[in-house]
């Protein structure tokens, strides 16, 4: 199985994931053109997506879902809430309902010879997911966009050999910087989006010997930096006491506007 993140942070969001015969996406934030030209550097061809699955409905994750589901008549899989407020979404613009495949969290769902299994998170959306992808023995975790976790995330994320997950702000960028107070509010609340230092306390609960990766992504562009990214976890994982050390495994960020590296799962 294989992963690749073609943009992650908070102006747009689309993950590739696939296997020798299926191709999925994982949101689609970013333009139909940029989506386009990322699978085709991926030597993917559009037309042979076979399911785009939405995490929720905020516009840097859903963009370009209408231009692709138009062009190409890609299945569009959400929840109920999640399919409804896409359907709201007046800049989306039309598409046909035909496409759109109910989710529910916790309920697999299965895609030629790749499994995904929908888990819920706390965000300000509808009702949001991030999405654990089996293929045979190999498991990834997909989890951005949540303001906190707890023991249900968890577990649901034991045993991935490779996460990407939300290291969205620095908290004290955040609070010195120039958002309106009602937004860091919101990005700081347990609804909003996950600290570096949590993603840290959160990924250390997590480890475990077949770890291969984990990528930290939907990077705050006012709030964030890579280099604050990987440092406040390499912090929080030495300061944990889980017997792990970030020279254990590799950690990567993603980057925010351009294709990342292609990533095989052993």
């Amino acid at each position: 199985m294989r992963l690749c993140s073609i943009a992650s942070g908070s102006s747009g969001n689309c993950i590739y994931v696939g296997s020798d015969t299926t191709h999925l996406l994982v949101d689609v934030g970013i333009s139909g053109k940029r989506t386009k030209e990322g699978l085709e550097n991926l030597g993917v061809k559009p037309e042979e997506i076979d399911g785009i699955f939405i995490t929720h409905e905020h516009n840097d994750h859903i963009s370009g879902l209408g231009v692709m589901a138009r062009k190409y008549g890609i299945p569009i899989y959400g929840t109920r809430g999640t399919l409804q407020a896409i359907k709201n979404t007046s800049s989306v613009g039309s598409i046909d309902t035909a496409l759109f495949q109910e989710i529910e969290a916790d309920n697999k769902v299965t895609v030629k010879d790749i499994v995904l299994n929908p888990m819920s998170i706390s965000h300000d959306a509808a009702q949001p997911v991030a999405y654990r992808v089996c293929h045979g023995k190999q498991k990834l975790g997909i989890i951005t966009d949540l303001g906190c976790y707890n023991d249900y995330t968890v577990e649901c994320l034991r045993g991935m050999n490779v996460l990407l997950m939300e290291a969205n702000h620095d908290v004290n960028m955040l609070q010195v910087g120039p958002y309106p107070y009602y937004l860091k509010k919101r990005i700081l609340g347990d609804r909003g989006h996950l600290s570096n230092e949590l993603c840290g306390r959160l990924l250390s609960r997590v480890l475990h010997d077949d770890m291969q990766k984990v990528i930290l992504g939907h990077l705050s562009k006012e709030n964030n930096l890579p280099e604050l990214a990987y440092e406040a976890v390499r912090v929080e994982l030495t300061m944990s006491d889980s017997g792990y050390k970030v020279g254990d495994f590799p950690i990567q960020v993603a980057n925010r506007s351009e294709i990342s590296e292609l990533i095989e799962i052993a």
